[in-house]
């Protein structure tokens, strides 16, 4: 089966089309999705429509369960828990049922698993051999058959191999083969939004599960349009956000004091 692997998509419409368009013109079969499909863009109802049902195969992220209430945003930074709030506020009730019914966790043709962060937090950042040693050792104990785990969470491309309990990273590329045996891999295919980066391409991997290969892409689509309409729908926080947002955490902070 060819694979289409996503992530972090965010709510940016534009950039999902562009990929879309990418996997479609290879003949992919499937698309999986390691969650975050809303929150922050201007389009998180399209999204969920797009990626939240058959037979697209996803996960829940971090975002999709603070829109739905089932996280708190404590541990988002000010512009991403800003961006929640709207699209919380925005998301309808179609899409937040769609949501709700988001596995944290999958597992396809026996040894492919689907996470959004870590294997049992989703909100944990996976960056260094060994957050991924860690997650090896709880991936073996929550699902022993899972050989490669595709996550996301991070919006870097990645390639890890564990063999032996050791997690080495390996360079991505267009058709690097995983082999078989007793390794394991994790990998990140990057994000699809790119409006934190500087570089606006959207991130994506093809698996091809019979030959055991992953590629790594990146592909243009019309960041500027995105950007605009984001700010246009209130996603993004403005001058007088910002100097309110410092004001209650300065009163936050000075609370404890007043009792």
């Amino acid at each position: 089966m060819l694979y289409g692997i996503i992530a972090d998509v965010h709510g940016n419409l534009e950039a999902l089309s562009a990929v879309q368009a990418f996997l479609a013109a290879r003949g992919v079969e499937r698309l999986l999705c390691l969650g975050d499909i809303v929150g922050y863009n201007a389009d998180s109802d399209a999204c969920v429509r797009l990626l939240a049902r058959p037979p697209v195969l996803a996960v829940a992220g971090n975002h999709d369960l603070i829109a739905i209430g089932r996280l708190g945003a404590e541990r988002c930074g000010a512009k991403a828990a800003f961006a929640l709030r709207h699209t919380r506020d925005a998301l309808s009730a179609e899409s937040k049922r769609a949501l709700a019914m988001l596995p944290k966790r999958r597992v396809i043709e026996g040894d492919i698993v689907l996470v959004h962060g870590g294997v049992v937090d989703p909100c944990q950042y996976m960056v260094s051999p060994v957050h991924i040693e860690e997650n090896a050792l709880l991936l073996g104990e929550r699902e022993p058959t899972g050989r490669v785990c595709f996550f996301g969470h991070t919006h870097v491309q990645a390639l890890y191999e564990v063999e032996a309990g050791v997690a080495t990273a390996r360079p991505t590329g267009e058709r690097v083969p995983l082999g078989r045996g007793r390794r394991c891999f994790f990998i990140n295919p990057g994000s699809v939004d790119a409006a934190r980066r500087s570089e606006k391409l959207a991130d994506l991997a093809v698996f091809d599960s019979w030959r055991q290969e992953i590629s790594f892409y990146r592909v243009p689509y019309d960041h500027e349009r995105a950007e605009r309409r984001a700010c246009e729908g209130g996603y993004r926080m403005t001058w007088l956000d910002t100097r309110l947002g410092a004001a209650r955490g300065a009163l936050d902070r000075l609370r404890p004091r007043w009792r």
